[in-house]
């Protein structure tokens, strides 16, 4: 499994219920990538993830590049899933040098100007994480409609539901979001909504969850709007399962979205969620019943679901079981790594492992 660094995303945290559970599979598995820092050092050992350092860098991550692959001929993979498409390059040249077949996941949609380069040799196939990114991957390269699969992103639930009920009566409501802090994610939107929340004297806590470039900027936009006293910002996560548990209300402000892994591990704790109308979210959400959805870039629209939430705790509770319900219906890990594992045995059998030719490294 060929990673990018692992930082505060859903991706991330796919490639890491993928390695967990391929082995009880039947495949071994190991991940490269150039930073796992932010994976705990007995983790890292448990899922034989090995990090190459730079590989950013113009020289000196070619340098890493070839060091990697050298690594990897003592025991050569038979099959290699690049995790995402900030890995793509690099993994591609990995399996052409490998003479291995490889698959490709894509979370999201491309930039305006991005071009997505396929190895028609080795690639065997695409995975999309939902339907709506297949469309855009479909309209935008012409690549057939067989060769791209859908997969959808699968979280945990087997873990109990927090006791903690939701807008329980005499505990302060803690309204949240978490993700990569970039500006495709909406968060201006969702700090936009907490103050009016606020202005309409409702005594509540909001929490951004997360790291990423735009964290100065909403913070600034917290102290501007001058609810910073009711903002608390939670950086550093690898993943967000005691973020998720202290929220009454998940709220998804994104302008663009695959499909939302961290809103489906909200849904999975049984948090009723509200969703802007973008992307794969439609296959997650259906309004006023595994959650509610606003239109983006809409502050004002997002407040007032918050506030219709907030005046009838039984109605946020019934979303939110109902929610959970779905989720483990459609969204489990245990169905996303079955269907993997399906599309692992179907290239493998019809694409034979070869011995690795040495002088084409």
């Amino acid at each position: 499994m060929f990673s990018g660094p692992f930082s505060v995303r859903g991706s991330c945290s796919y490639t890491l219920r993928l390695a967990e559970h391929l082995p009880l599979n039947g495949f071994r598995c190991s991940v490269v990538c150039p930073d796992a820092r932010r994976v705990e050092p007995e983790r890292r050992r448990e899922l034989h993830i090995s990090e190459f350092s730079h590989l950013h860098l113009p020289l000196w991550g070619r340098v890493v590049m070839r060091m990697m692959l050298r690594q990897l001929l003592l025991d050569p993979p038979d099959l290699i899933h690049i995790q995402a498409r900030n890995a793509a390059v690099r993994g591609m040249w990995l399996a052409r040098k490998l003479q291995r077949p490889y698959v490709l996941t894509v979370h999201d949609y491309l930039q305006p100007q991005e071009r997505l380069i396929v190895d028609r040799r080795w690639c065997q196939r695409i995975i999309a994480v939902s339907d709506s990114v297949k469309a855009d991957l479909r309209e935008r390269t012409n690549l057939p409609c067989e060769f791209i699969s859908v997969v959808h992103s699968g979280v945990d639930t087997d873990e109990a539901v927090s006791e903690v009920s939701v807008l329980e009566a005499g505990r302060v409501p803690i309204i949240g979001t978490a993700g990569p802090l970039e500006a495709v994610k909406g968060f201006p939107f969702f700090l936009g909504a907490a103050a009016r929340v606020l202005a309409a004297g409702r005594d509540v806590e909001f929490v951004i969850a997360g790291a990423g470039p735009e964290e100065s900027n909403l913070r600034r936009l917290a102290r501007e709007l001058k609810i910073d006293s009711r903002v608390t910002f939670v950086s550093n996560l690898l993943e967000f399962d005691d973020a998720l548990t202290a929220m009454d209300i998940f709220c998804l402000p994104s302008l663009q979205q695959g499909i939302g892994t961290i809103m489906l591990e909200a849904m999975a704790m049984g948090r009723p969620v509200i969703a802007t109308r973008v992307g794969g979210v439609y296959r997650v959400v259906r309004e006023n019943d595994t959650g509610l959805l606003v239109p983006p870039s809409n502050s004002e629209a997002l407040a007032r679901r918050i506030l219709e939430l907030l005046d009838d705790p039984e109605h946020a509770r019934t979303i939110g079981h109902t929610a959970r319900a779905e989720v483990i219906k459609e969204f489990s890990v245990e169905q996303m790594v079955s269907k993997t594992v399906a599309l692992y045995h179907e290239i493998l059998s019809t694409s034979p492992v070869v011995p690795v030719l040495q002088e084409s490294v």
